[in-house]
């Protein structure tokens, strides 16, 4: 056992069932209200935003956001409490996001307006897949992942590629349109580039040479040629991805979830499930 782990007490043991896990009821029962009350937050959190509606109902929604605050720093508190390495917990995605969840309004205090990044709560409701049991949805979300890890290289090169071509031709353009035609550097002309290569085409900067018009052309053409190239790399990737059931347990020493059906031990910490 390291030094940062502390066994689970009767106590904690029963608290963190119900905090982490949901196959008991009040595991479940616990889920379900905190489903209800962070979506219940992220819109006040919405309504504030709207002058109108602060102005008339401010002295309401700015108490009821503190109270949501203070709320989910206590639950913050007690899934440290509730699990046997809570550094683990702390360092964990689940424990990065619940701790964003608060920091926002504290952090509006010295500086104003920051209270609005609070709708980072919105990511807590990934649980929603293991309160309600949607092991298909752990399966699928679990292969996602997979497949993005798989492929993020081969996407690298392809973005290195794609990068390769705009600054090319977003130099060429410069120096065949010139500034007199609104490319007045290499950098806004790589921005015209990148901006017709992904097919956007805002028209703030547009060729009026034969030459220009011509890489253009071939510009929004490759445009469409490449768009569909990282899709096809992820799809390849997860077609190799072998199903495996996901159990909706989470380790009572770090958080984690996520773990295959017959696992005995935690995927991230390496504890005992």
């Amino acid at each position: 056992m390291k030094n940062e782990d502390y066994p689970l007490d009767p106590r904690r043991r029963r608290l963190h069932e119900v905090i982490f896990e949901a196959d008991t009821r009040a595991g479940r029962l616990f889920d379900t209200v905190l489903i209800i009350t962070i979506l219940s937050s992220v819109l006040v959190v919405v309504l504030e935003s709207v002058a109108d509606v602060k102005a008339r109902f401010g002295g309401i929604l700015v108490p009821l956001e503190w109270f949501f605050t203070i709320l989910f720093t206590v639950e913050y508190g007690l899934r440290l409490y509730s699990v046997s390495s809570p550094r683990r917990y702390a360092t964990s995605f689940f424990g990065v996001v619940d701790l964003l969840a608060v920091v926002p309004s504290y952090l509006s205090i010295v500086i104003p307006g920051a209270q609005s990044l609070l709708v980072i709560r919105i990511l807590r409701l990934l649980r929603i897949f293991r309160v309600f049991k949607l092991a298909a949805y752990l399966d699928e979300s679990r292969e996602l992942w997979a497949a993005i890890r798989a492929s993020s290289r081969k996407v690298l090169v392809f973005l290195f590629v794609v990068v390769t071509i705009v600054v090319i031709v977003g130099t060429l353009m410069h120096v065949v349109e010139g500034p007199t035609r609104g490319f007045t550097s290499v950098p806004l002309s790589i921005y015209w580039a990148i901006v017709t290569l992904t097919t956007v085409g805002y028209g703030d900067i547009v060729p009026s040479t034969t030459f220009g018009k011509f890489l253009s052309s071939l510009l929004m053409l490759t445009g469409y040629a490449i768009i569909a190239v990282p899709t096809g790399i992820v799809s390849a990737e997860m077609t190799r991805v072998a199903r495996e059931r996901i159990s909706t347990q989470a380790c009572t020493r770090c958080g984690a979830e996520g773990h295959e059906h017959d696992a005995r031990f935690c995927r991230r910490c390496g504890g005992s499930l």
